[in-house]
């Protein structure tokens, strides 16, 4: 049994930190939203007054935060979190952020004598909560293995994508592909059921043929064709719009740094924004489909 500090108990944080719980760890945790903190308390965590006190003798920390400047500013701006964390405690960074950030605050981590690995998760809310995510993780292979015992009861699938900051150019590299399948997919179904097809029939041929993919099957955008998708509650819950929005950002970040091209995850970058100014980017990024159907 070990002690984690946990700080961001957001839509995926507490999911995590929850079945850390369950696997018997104790928890001390932190959020601004104290309703948040309140509901894990219930369950068994400490509840800290700040994010200092969080991580005060633990043997690991975790960090789920929404965005690089959230990251930056707890661990070197105003939080000045490295200050309190004991040198050699392992830190696991779970948030999607950008690879300069990542490295910037593993950077800083080191020379605190912190353990830092970037390990950003893909899965969503609901891989959060049965504990079946993918952690794609940069940082030293060491620190891995110290780490993957904890990641085990989180997630199903462990990838070291290579030194710090690797695992947010990994994770970023897979949401673009996926912000750019989803908006191919629901194209293509609005271009099918606008000539007269059904969207199930035509769901399952491309599933069976060369177009197949994720979205089409276990995804799909189109209502009514799968119970379980978010397309089929109205958009409701999963990965939001503006949450796919900020990933393909990254991307168009990170093409800019390496000085690479990326005009399809551009292209799906611009359709993304069109659909959250149109007042969608709470809704799950499926209904990218809203863009096409008549």
């Amino acid at each position: 049994m070990s002690t984690i500090g946990f700080i961001g108990l957001g839509h995926m944080g507490g999911p995590m930190a929850r079945n850390l719980l369950k696997a018997g760890h104790r928890l001390q945790i932190f959020d601004l939203v104290p309703e948040a903190v309140a509901s894990l308390e219930k369950e068994g965590a400490q509840a800290a007054a700040s994010a200092a006190q969080a991580v005060k003798g633990v043997d690991l920390v975790i960090t789920m935060l929404p965005a690089s400047r959230h990251v930056e500013d707890l661990y070197l701006g105003q939080g000045k979190l490295l200050k309190f964390i004991a040198q050699g405690t392992l830190v696991l960074e779970c948030s999607t952020i950008a690879a300069e950030s990542a490295r910037k605050v593993s950077k800083a981590a080191a020379e605190h004598g912190v353990r830092m690995l970037d390990a950003p998760v893909s899965g969503g809310t609901a891989g959060a909560a049965a504990g079946t995510l993918t952690f794609i993780v940069g940082g030293e292979a060491q620190d891995l293995e110290a780490a993957r015992p904890y990641l085990e009861i989180m997630g199903k699938n462990i990838f070291h994508a290579g030194s710090a900051g690797a695992g947010q150019v990994a994770k970023i590299c897979n949401n673009m592909v996926l912000g750019i399948q989803m908006a191919g997919t629901a194209e293509a179904l609005a271009l099918g059921v606008a000539s007269g097809l059904d969207p199930k029939t035509l769901s399952d041929i491309i599933a069976k043929s060369s177009g197949r993919n994720w979205a089409t099957e276990l995804y799909n955008p189109w209502p009514g064709v799968m119970e379980h998708a978010p397309a089929s509650h109205d958009y409701a819950g999963g990965f939001g719009v503006d949450l796919m929005l900020k990933d393909l950002g990254l991307a168009t970040e990170a093409a800019m740094h390496a000085k690479a091209s990326t005009p399809l995850g551009e292209l799906a970058r611009n359709l993304f924004a069109l659909h959250s100014a149109q007042g969608n980017g709470k809704l799950d990024f499926s209904s990218i489909l809203k863009l096409y159907r008549k």
